[in-house]
């Protein structure tokens, strides 16, 4: 394992399923307060989702949230993981990020994806096969903002005349991170020298993602990788907590499993409600110690900078999460410090 510090952090997508349904206000409200105690209690980044039209409300506006916890917070880091650029005007995703990014006073880290929720790409009326051109005209067009330059751009499906970003980000050069799951997408964030952003087990693509970069002409010493397992939670009495927890880990794991299956893709696999099914998805509560060892084993497998994971199982109440986040600043994170 390097010796670079390892930053940790907390993923948040603010669902309310039905089933388990409470106030949205009072849910959101309730993450803020955990976020500004992780922070205080020493965690380093705290990364936002997104999707659209769900019933369970999965939260679809990742930089006005983001906005939010940086008026609350003063030191984490806060990122998208990750922002469906080709749904989106990149314009506009520059202007929000930068706002964000000046009320935070540069905490800004700013992630995106292609997409590939079948729904969602109906919905904006964006077909599977563009993803990637659409993704590299708004990287190119985000990337040129960012760096303050004034253009005309024409593009195969963005045209702007005469555009400039103001306020520039208080970041010279802002974090940018891509996400995916493929080859094409980690060589996309080697190429225009982001970061690579992923979760699960994707050390064979974050060893092509350094070696891309690299030969790529950048500085390897810029190379970046956030990554994490899905869930590592931990706690005191992990069997209390997966009895807790069980019905919310399958009703999420299912949600992905049925939006990639209906893409075409098997990362994430349907599971039974049961510890055993679920932990198949690498999904796990285990105690401080076991997930010291399990940080260990997984940062050397794929050599990331930035380890986080989801913080608060879809249903629960935020302050079901406390005692992980408790334990991983006092037993887990000083290890690696």
């Amino acid at each position: 394992m390097s010796n670079k510090k390892l930053r940790f952090g907390l993923w948040y997508d603010f669902r309310n399923p039905p089933q388990w349904q409470r106030d949205n206000t009072e849910l959101y409200h309730a993450c803020f307060d955990q976020i500004v105690r992780a922070e205080e209690l020493g965690f380093d980044d705290i990364w936002l989702s997104e999707h659209h039209f769900l019933e369970d409300c999965y939260s679809p506006s990742m930089l006005a949230i983001g906005c939010a916890i940086a008026a609350r917070t003063k030191k984490v880091d806060i990122g998208t993981s990750v922002l469906l650029l080709p749904l989106h005007d990149p314009v506009r995703v520059a202007e929000d990020a930068a706002t964000l990014d000046v009320i935070s006073g540069g905490r800004l880290q700013l992630g995106m994806g292609v997409g590939y929720k079948v729904e969602e790409l109906k919905a904006w009326g964006v077909s599977p096969k563009s993803r990637g051109r659409r993704m590299d005209e708004g990287i190119e067009i985000i990337q040129r903002l960012f760096a303050g330059e004034r253009f005309s751009f024409e593009g195969k499906y963005h045209n702007y005349e005469d555009i400039q970003l103001r306020p520039l980000p208080v970041q010279k050069n802002p974090g940018l991170w891509i996400a995916g799951f493929s080859e094409v997408a980690v060589r996309r964030a080697a190429r225009v020298g982001a970061g690579y952003i992923a979760i699960g087990p994707v050390g064979p693509f974050t060893k092509i993602y350094r070696e891309t970069f690299e030969n790529a002409g950048h500085d390897p010493a810029d190379a970046q990788i956030a990554a994490g397992y899905a869930w590592l939670h931990v706690s005191k009495d992990p069997e209390k907590r997966w009895k807790e927890a069980v019905e919310h880990l399958a009703y999420q794991q299912n949600e992905y499993g049925k939006w990639f299956s209906a893409a075409g893709m098997d990362f994430i696999k349907p599971v039974e409600a049961t510890r055993q099914s679920i932990e198949g998805n690498e999904c796990y509560i285990v105690s401080p110690e076991q997930a010291i060892e399990m940080i260990r084993k997984y940062v050397d497998a794929t050599t990331c900078d930035r380890f986080y994971t989801w913080a608060v199982p879809p249903g629960l109440h935020p302050s079901w999460s406390d005692e992980h986040i408790e334990l991983m600043t006092k037993e887990v994170i000083p290890a690696f410090r």
